[in-house]
C-alpha cells in the first residue's frame, strides 16, 4: 500500500466556524495530521443582505431564487482577506465516536501548523494535495 492510499478522507468539513455554508470543502487525514480545505462560502440570508446592501446590489426574489440572485450578481465571498479558498493543517486528536455518527473525523485544537489560500478551486485543489504530500512525509 503506497502511502497515499492510506490516507482517509471525508466527506464534511474539517473546520471554519461558517463551514456549513461553504460549497467546496476536502478534509484528509494523513499520518497524525487533518488538512482541511473550505472556500465558496455563500453567506446566509441576512448576511447576504448586509453585503448586497453595503454594495449598492439589489436583490430579488425570494428563497433559493433570491440566494441565486446574490450568486449571479455577487459570486461566492471571500472568507478570509483577498482569498475565497482556505487550506489548513492540525494535529489530529480522537476520532469521532458520538452515538449515532461515528463518522471517524478527529478533533482539532483549533492550532494550525500550516496554511494556504487561493482564489481558484483547482488551485484550492492543488493546495490541498501539496499540504497532504508534505505533512505526510512528517
Amino acid at each position: 500500500m503506497t502511502p497515499r492510499e492510506k490516507w482517509k478522507w471525508f466527506g464534511t468539513p474539517g473546520r471554519f466556524i461558517a463551514s456549513s455554508h461553504c460549497r467546496f470543502h476536502m478534509c484528509t487525514l494523513v499520518g497524525k495530521y487533518l488538512v482541511s480545505t473550505v472556500g465558496e462560502w455563500v453567506p446566509g440570508e441576512s448576511t447576504q443582505e448586509i453585503i448586497a446592501r453595503s454594495r449598492g446590489v439589489k436583490l430579488e426574489g425570494q428563497g433559493d431564487y433570491r440566494e441565486a440572485d446574490f450568486l449571479r450578481k455577487l459570486g461566492h465571498q471571500e472568507i478570509g482577506c483577498e482569498r475565497k479558498y482556505e487550506t489548513m493543517v492540525f494535529k489530529a486528536g480522537a476520532m469521532c465516536k458520538l452515538p449515532g455518527c461515528k463518522c471517524g473525523l478527529p478533533e482539532i485544537d483549533g492550532s494550525e501548523l500550516d496554511f494556504g489560500g487561493y482564489n481558484e478551486r483547482g488551485d484550492a485543489t492543488e493546495g490541498h494535495m501539496k499540504l497532504c504530500a508534505k505533512w505526510a512525509r512528517k
